[in-house]
Order: C-alpha cells, then sequence, then structure tokens
C-alpha cells in the first residue's frame, strides 16, 4: 500500500509542527547573525575612531557590546578594510609577546565613517517610526 508524503505527515502532527518551529528559529537565529554581520564594519570603525587599536583589543571590544564575532571573521574584514584605504597599520613591539599590529583610520576612513554615522542615524530613526507605529 503506498501513501504519499503528506498523508504520512498528518500521522505525525507533534514532529510536523517542532520541524516548522525549528525551521522559524533557524531562519532568526539566520537573521539576527546577519544584522550583526551588517553594522559590524561600522563598529570596527568606531572602535578605532580617535585611538588605534589591535585586533585583539577590537574583538574585546565587540564582545563586550555582545557582537558575537570570532577571530577567523575580524581578521578578513580589517584586511578588506585596509585594502579599502579605510585603515592602516603598523607594528608595535609588546612586552609580554611577539609585535602587534595596531589598526588606524585613515583620513578616508574617517570620512567614510562619518558617512555611516549619518546613514546609521537616518536608519535608526526609520526603523523606530517603523517599529513604534507596529506596536501601537
Amino acid at each position: 500500500m503506498q501513501t504519499n508524503f503528506s498523508e504520512g505527515l498528518k500521522s505525525f502532527p507533534k514532529q510536523s509542527a517542532l520541524h516548522q518551529k525549528q525551521k522559524e528559529v533557524m531562519n532568526v537565529e539566520n537573521t539576527k547573525a546577519q544584522m550583526r554581520k551588517g553594522v559590524l564594519e561600522y563598529c570596527i570603525l568606531s572602535i578605532l575612531n580617535g585611538k588605534d587599536k589591535y585586533a585583539s583589543e577590537i574583538l574585546d571590544t565587540l564582545k563586550d557590546a555582545k557582537m558575537l564575532v570570532v577571530e577567523g571573521t575580524i581578521y578578513p574584514l580589517l584586511t578588506r578594510l585596509k585594502n579599502a584605504g579605510l585603515l592602516n597599520y603598523r607594528w608595535e613591539e609588546s612586552t609580554s609577546g611577539p609585535p602587534r599590529k595596531y589598526y588606524t583610520l585613515t583620513e578616508t576612513g574617517k570620512l567614510f565613517l562619518r558617512e555611516l554615522d549619518t546613514t546609521w542615524d537616518e536608519l535608526r530613526s526609520a526603523t523606530n517610526l517603523v517599529t513604534n507605529t507596529k506596536k501601537s
């Protein structure tokens, strides 16, 4: 006797509902990760605004702010920002280990950050208007 797939699912309603709920949770986690990735570049440039830092300091600042970032994410991003002309780096001797690579904003990076500041303010305002309207 043959049954089709949807008939088989009817006999397992709890499993089907659980599977759907898992897919929804996975989508939420993916969306949250994408949102964090979307602002990561802006956060890194902001962290370097006015103070040179090495990668571990940048990572610590992001982690303290609950931006879930791993080393494998930050190094390629720092390289991309440097290649785009937004960052420079210099090597500095360390008293507690190997030399450290300190990153600094270039003049172009400072201008770019100012543009992102404006865009972020506009985006935040627009998002607040939309989300507050929906809550009413």
